[in-house]
């Protein structure tokens, strides 16, 4: 007797019911949607972010820091944007040039031409002995055009609107910038300003941005939050110091990335990235690239 030949149809399906049996067996015990990628890809993927370049071991934004960053594994290098009295665009962190430069005065009363004259690198070898360099000394502001010719599509750019009530038409000159260079995929913006990201929104939406936000208390996050949030944003970034693990699963759960600020102990990237963050922000690049390391190895 001619023995039934089984169907390849009927072999695939039966492997598919099992599939989505043991999914839905996970989902009953995690209570939530198990991605196909976890089950099946097991290597840590966590976004590494030059915190205004690798500035644990440069002065910050410059473009020592900004190279540095990029040689130890950094993903986005972190810029925040400022602008001068003629209205261009530079690489600073504060309002004024005072703690970063040899100079003095409100970055909004200085023009381009001043702020070029400053030295932005001898600070730092005086207060870090231990990582200093004479190419630091003398180092020169840059623009946001500089950094984007410099480093192109080589890299990605985390930029940050600072003060936009004083910084007006920021957005639109970061914007016309991106558009410029074409990196627009290569771009990610953050900012504590609702208003500022959803002006960056309403002229380009290729463009990701990311909500700051800063607890003073453990932090937490209302479901209308996340989603107020999610309607311009792709992802928060709340400092890391306080939040924990139920934080971090309930803004993924709503559909949001989470790139926390700013780790610069490996105990507390370790600790980040057992709790599922999508990135980091840190001072020191290397440190997470090797922690990053580790957890693909166990």
């Amino acid at each position: 007797m001619r023995k039934k030949e089984v169907s390849p149809l009927y072999f695939y399906a039966i492997h598919v019911v099992l599939l989505l049996t043991v999914l839905g067996l996970l989902f009953s015990i995690f209570g939530r949607t198990v991605s196909l990628q976890a089950l099946f890809s097991p290597d840590v993927k966590v976004a590494t972010v030059a915190h205004r370049g690798a500035s644990g071991y440069a002065p910050e934004h410059t473009l020592s820091a900004y190279q540095i960053g990029i040689r130890s594994g950094a993903d986005y290098i972190e810029i925040d944007l400022q602008m001068t009295k003629d209205g261009e665009i530079i690489a600073m962190h504060d309002d004024t040039v005072n703690r970063t430069t040899n100079g003095t005065g409100k970055i909004t009363q200085l023009t381009l031409a001043h702020i070029k004259q400053l030295d932005m690198g001898s600070w730092f070898n005086e207060a870090n002995p231990m990582y200093a360099r004479e190419e630091f000394v003398d180092a020169r502001v840059l623009t946001l055009r500089e950094i984007f010719e410099i480093f192109g599509d080589d890299t990605k750019y985390m930029l940050e609107t600072k003060s936009p009530e004083y910084n007006p038409g920021l957005e639109e000159a970061m914007v016309a910038l991106v558009e410029e260079f074409k990196l627009a995929d290569h771009v990610a913006v953050q900012s504590f300003s609702k208003s500022s990201l959803k002006a960056i929104h309403r002229l380009n939406e290729d463009i990701e941005l990311f909500q700051l936000l800063w607890y003073n208390t453990p932090a937490y996050i209302s479901n209308a939050t996340l989603k107020e949030i999610k309607e311009y944003a792709v992802g928060v970034s709340p400092n890391f110091q306080r939040v924990g693990p139920a934080y971090i699963e309930k803004v993924k759960e709503a559909g949001l990335l989470v790139f926390p600020y700013t780790v610069n102990y490996q105990i507390n990237m370790e600790k980040a990235v057992r709790w599922g963050v999508d990135g980091l922000h840190t001072d020191y690049p290397d440190r997470l690239s090797e922690v990053i390391k580790e957890a693909n190895k166990s």
